[in-house]
């Protein structure tokens, strides 16, 4: 959609200016400027974007008229520009209006570097400015209508199209054969991340695209159910055809081994097709919308799928298999609750007591979030050169500076594209690892889009229209291509530039080269500021967020089995989903480490290791944080106190884990000891409780204690067993 809203601001630019008759230069200032105002503004309410697109036509008149005035003085000018360049990257602390009108205020001044501003050809190219903004706005408001909530609705069909896709493939994982099991696991891993990126997705739109706050928890939890349950089932899928329990870092691990192969549905043939019906018919109801029902079909079939919730409907077969069938149950009870909140009330008329009681517990879940409280967000506190945006706006203005200097002895008359290399590889970034690699991803871009530039500048010529046409596809392209890949995002960029070089008149080899040359100036800079000024190194910046997704984790895990015990109800569900972000954070932080360049591969495959431990941490703490969230007024789930005491050395292994990541502790010692699980066990040995909640509660706990002690090795951080720990203490006493 971002695409879609400014190549339509381009076009609608492009048209009114040949309307009025102006020459070429003037209408590659008004496409690119009609670009800028409309990527720039991220507000997601309609009146701030009006706001902003207002306020930055006079920033952009400003910078305009700065370049066109300052063309002649070079030392001014480019003084000039290094205080946009400052400005534009420390506005970033104000928001995303401060972010925006930073952001035109450069790029504009850059559009009159481009075009070679004069002062006689001023006034028009005001006016080309205000037909470019007015165009974006007629684009953004009236011709691509872009709301919170239909945004919302998009990403709620996307993750209904996502779960879908996720039951799709354990389908196959269930059917596959030895030679296929490890591609059928990789597949199950994909969706299951695509899913997990929708959901995180939908948490960001809440807010604005819900009518009120108990719809927005209410989508919150309901999603946050579905994603739950079908992670669940994927674990649950293969510990069936696996000869022991899976591991949920099987899923979150890339190129992980699958568990062992099993014989449990080898020679139950008649299980697995059920299975495989009922996994399909869970596929059905994710797909169709209650709107869409006909009949008492689909009735069927969910009323068929929840009664695998209770235990006398489930097959005589092996545990394993039958916790397949209770996950497809709970499956069904995500999903329908999904339904509920995303498509409103339904027909009951053909309930049977099993849907009954999942929609009583839907209901009384409904009560228990509407008395939930909202919590307020944390400010940063950091001031002065600690502040983010205060540390990145001095780098890229040294680096910057470098640039200028560099770039002048590249050329005199095309300088600033080193400069803009410089300033982008600092955007979204936080390490000097982070920078280096964006910088190598936009020169692989540049040198790739030079080629493609010098073969369509060759066979456009000078047919403007056509010329244009094409920078329209690429724009659209680069904007489609971002999110996937930043070197596919600066080759489109750079081939559509090679067409307005072309356009201009001023395109030749020698013009596509220097492009290169400048933009490998530019990064070089970049990273050389990074580095010798004020450097955040990627060990340093993974630290501190492996700390607070640590911190965070710590956090939900306390808070959810404080409730489970008994405790005071809060706010689970954002605490999970800050630590999802946190985690998100780290991931990014850690692509220097995980790129294949990277030549310390031990390092890559320990970053790799450290990053799928806590996703599986991560995940089991949502379960957490979830089933928690169904007390005090659920039916099936009741407070357990025993539950306190098993999540005392979760708590105690997660301090000792921060400490030596913030502060280089390296005394504590992660404790070991009698598996948390062993508090499923009935009388008889061996026979779970598979009735109770709290059964799933302890696997949870438990797979989040072997986690925990997992990346006590990678952290340097001793592990003893709590009995062996106690007998030191009382030898030392």
């Amino acid at each position: 959609m971002a695409g879609l809203r400014t190549v339509g601001a381009i076009a609608l630019t492009l048209a009114v200016l040949a309307l009025l008759k102006a020459d070429v230069s003037h209408m590659v200032a008004g496409a690119i400027s009609a670009m800028v105002a409309t990527f720039a503004i991220k507000e997601k309410q309609r009146r701030e974007q009006a706001i902003t697109l207002a306020l930055g036509l006079p920033v952009a008149l400003v910078a305009m008229s700065l370049g066109a005035l300052l063309s002649t003085r070079i030392v001014a000018g480019d003084l000039v520009f290094l205080a946009l360049i400052f400005a534009a990257v420390y506005s970033r602390r104000f928001g995303d209006r401060g972010t925006a009108l930073g952001l035109i205020g450069f790029q504009i001044y850059f559009v009159s570097l481009f075009v070679r501003a004069a002062v006689s050809a001023l006034p028009g190219l005001c006016g080309t400015l205000v037909v470019a903004f007015v165009c974006s706005a007629v684009v953004r408001f009236v011709l691509v209508v872009e709301t919170p909530e239909r945004i919302l609705l998009r990403l709620r069909e996307a993750f209904r199209a996502r779960l879908g896709q996720l039951v799709s493939a354990q389908i196959e994982l269930l059917v596959a054969g030895p030679d296929h099991v490890e591609k059928a696991l990789e597949d199950v891993r994909r969706h299951t991340a695509r899913l997990h990126q929708s959901a995180m997705m939908i948490q960001g739109r809440l807010e604005e695209g819900t009518s009120d706050s108990a719809t927005a928890l209410l989508v919150q939890r309901r999603v946050a159910d579905a994603e739950i349950a079908a992670e669940r089932l994927g674990v649950l899928i293969l510990t069936a055809r696996s000869s022991e329990r899976a591991d949920t870092l099987t899923l979150h691990l890339p190129h992980a081994p699958a568990p062992a192969p099993g014989n449990r549905l080898r020679t139950q043939d008649d299980i697995t097709a059920t299975l495989r019906r009922d996994l399909n018919a869970l596929r059905l109801l994710v797909a169709r919308p209650a709107s869409n029902n006909r009949g008492a079909a689909v009735a069927h079939l969910r009323n068929r799928l929840l009664g695998y919730r209770d235990e006398e409907n489930l097959p005589r077969t092996s545990v394993p298999v039958q916790d397949v069938f209770r996950g497809i149950g709970e499956a069904a009870r995500g999903v329908m609750g999904l339904r509920l909140a995303l498509d409103g009330p339904q027909d009951e008329s053909d309930d049977t007591p099993a849907t009954t009681r999942s929609r009583e517990e839907l209901d009384a879940e409904d009560v228990a979030m509407a008395q939930a409280e909202e919590t307020e967000p944390a400010e940063d506190v950091r001031k002065g050169l600690e502040r983010p945006t205060t540390r990145a706006a001095v780098q890229v203005s040294v680096g910057s500076a470098l640039a200028i200097v560099g770039g002048e002895f590249l050329s005199s008359q095309r300088w600033y594209w080193a400069v803009l290399t410089c300033w982008v590889v600092f955007l979204n970034t936080a390490s000097t690892g982070e920078i280096l690699v964006k910088g190598y991803r936009r020169l692989l871009g540049t040198v790739l889009g030079v080629v493609a530039g010098a073969g369509l500048a060759g066979l456009v010529g000078h047919h403007t229209w056509t010329a244009f046409a094409l920078v329209l596809v690429f724009v659209f392209a680069m904007f489609f291509t971002a999110p996937l890949s930043y070197a596919l995002m600066s080759f489109f960029v750079t081939a559509a530039l090679g067409l307005l070089y072309t356009l201009l008149n001023t395109y030749s080899s020698a013009v596509l080269v220097l492009r290169i040359e400048e933009t490998a100036l530019g990064a070089a800079c970049g990273v050389i500021a990074a580095a010798v000024i004020l450097p955040v190194h990627t060990d340093r910046r993974t630290d501190e967020l492996l700390g607070m997704v640590l911190t965070r984790l710590g956090v939900v895990t306390d808070a959810a089995v404080e409730q489970l015990s008994g405790g005071p109800a809060r706010d689970l569900l954002d605490m999970a989903r800050e630590l999802d972000t946190a985690l998100e954070d780290l991931r990014s932080s850690t692509q220097p480490l995980t790129h294949p360049i990277t030549p310390l591969r031990t390092r890559r495959q320990t970053a790799r290791y450290v990053v799928a431990l806590l996703e599986t941490c991560a995940y089991h703490a949502r379960s957490l944080a979830a089933t928690a969230e169904l007390l005090p007024n659920s039916k099936s789930v009741a407070a357990d106190p025993l539950l306190k005491g098993a999540g005392r050395r979760i708590a105690h292994n997660i301090d000792v884990l921060v400490a030596r990541v913030e502060d280089g502790d390296s005394d504590g010692v992660v404790e070991t000891g009698a598996s948390l699980a062993s508090m499923l066990e009935t009388d008889t040995p061996g026979t779970p409780r598979h009735d109770r909640v709290t059964d799933r509660v302890l696997r949870h706990l438990q797979r989040l204690d072997e986690g925990l002690i997992g990346l006590a090795r990678p952290l340097g951080v001793v592990s003893v067993a709590t009995s062996d720990r106690a007998s030191s203490r009382g030898g030392r006493a």
